[in-house]
C-alpha cells in the first residue's frame, strides 16, 4: 500500500469513526460530510465537490445542456470569409457544422484548425470537408456521470443533445459536466474575476448574480430595491420563483434579464440589455 493511499484509507477511517451510526442513504452521506466539515475534517472547497461529485451522478445532460437556440454553429457551404468573424466574434473554440438546418449537424469545426488558412491570402484553398472532426451524438437523458467518463476516455470535449425523434435540442462541453462539481470555470471570455458587470456591444452586460443590489443601481442608475436581498442574483431568483436553467428569461422593474450560466444550485452569470439610462 502506497502513502496516498494509506492516507485515504486513514482519513475514512478516521471520518467513519467519528460518526456512528454508518450512512445508509445518499441524504444521509451528506449530513455525514457537511458535519465533518464543521468538525475541520473536511475544509469548504472539499465538501462542495464531494456535493458537486453526487449530484452529477444523478444529473441529467438536459439539466445543464445549451438551448438550440443559442447554438452557435457554421454553415458547411460558409466560406472561410464568413467562418472567421465567426469564430472571433464567439471566442469558442469548437463549433457545429451544419447541412440544412440545426438538426443535420454533419461535423464539429475546431477554430484552431482555420489558423493555418486565416494567413493564407488565397481563400479558395479552404475545403472545410479537410477539417472536420467528428461529432458525437447524445441522448437528453444520459447522466452526467457517464458523459464525463465517455468524454475522457474518447477524448471528446462537446456533444450534441438530441431528442427521441433525433432531432437537435441542445450542446454540452465536458467544461458544463465539470462545472457541476468544481463551480464556475472561467476563461478570457468570462466577466473577469474582481469585475462585477462587462459591456460587450449594443448595451449588453454580463454581469455576476454576486453583484451587489448597490452597485447595480450605481452602476445603470437604476433603483432596484435591495431591503430583502443583498445581490442581484437574489434579486432575479425570488422573480423567478425556482431555480432556473441556462437560458431562461424574466423582466424585473423594465429591466430584462436572461441566465448566461447556472447550476442546479445557484444562478451564476445573467445578462441584461438597457435601455434605461443615467441621469
Amino acid at each position: 500500500m502506497n502513502n496516498k493511499t494509506s492516507e485515504k484509507t486513514s482519513w475514512l477511517k478516521g471520518l467513519f469513526k467519528t460518526f456512528s451510526p454508518l450512512p445508509k442513504t445518499r441524504e444521509q452521506l451528506t449530513e455525514l460530510l457537511r458535519d465533518s466539515q464543521h468538525l475541520g475534517l473536511l475544509d469548504p472547497d472539499s465538501l462542495r465537490m464531494i456535493e458537486g461529485v453526487l449530484q452529477v451522478s444523478e444529473m441529467m445532460v438536459n439539466e445543464i445542456m445549451l438551448p438550440r437556440s443559442e447554438i452557435i454553429v457554421v454553415p458547411k457551404d460558409a466560406p472561410l470569409k464568413e467562418i472567421l468573424p465567426i469564430a472571433i466574434k464567439s471566442g469558442h473554440s469548437r463549433f457545429p457544422v451544419i447541412g440544412e438546418n440545426k438538426d443535420e449537424v454533419i461535423g464539429i469545426l475546431l477554430a484552431k484548425d482555420l489558423l493555418n488558412y486565416s494567413l493564407d491570402e488565397d481563400y479558395e484553398k479552404f475545403s472545410i470537408k479537410e477539417i472536420l472532426r467528428p461529432v458525437v451524438f447524445i441522448p437528453e437523458n444520459k447522466r452526467l456521470g457517464i458523459l464525463l467518463n465517455e468524454f475522457r476516455k474518447n477524448r471528446n470535449h462537446i456533444a450534441i443533445v438530441v431528442d427521441e425523434y433525433g432531432g437537435v435540442t441542445g450542446l454540452v462541453s465536458i467544461e458544463d459536466v465539470l462545472e457541476q462539481i468544481v463551480g464556475d470555470i472561467e476563461d478570457e471570455h468570462d466577466v473577469e474575476k474582481d469585475v462585477y458587470i462587462r459591456k460587450h456591444k449594443d448595451n449588453t452586460f454580463s454581469v455576476k448574480a454576486i453583484t451587489p443590489i448597490e452597485d447595480f443601481n450605481q452602476f445603470f442608475g437604476t433603483e432596484l430595491l435591495d431591503d430583502e436581498f443583498d445581490t442581484i442574483g437574489g434579486l432575479v431568483l425570488q422573480g423567478f420563483g425556482h431555480l432556473p436553467k441556462r437560458g431562461e428569461t424574466i423582466t424585473i422593474e423594465d429591466i430584462p434579464f436572461k441566465v448566461l450560466r447556472a447550476n442546479n444550485r445557484r444562478i451564476q452569470v445573467l445578462q441584461t440589455t438597457l435601455v434605461i439610462k443615467k441621469d
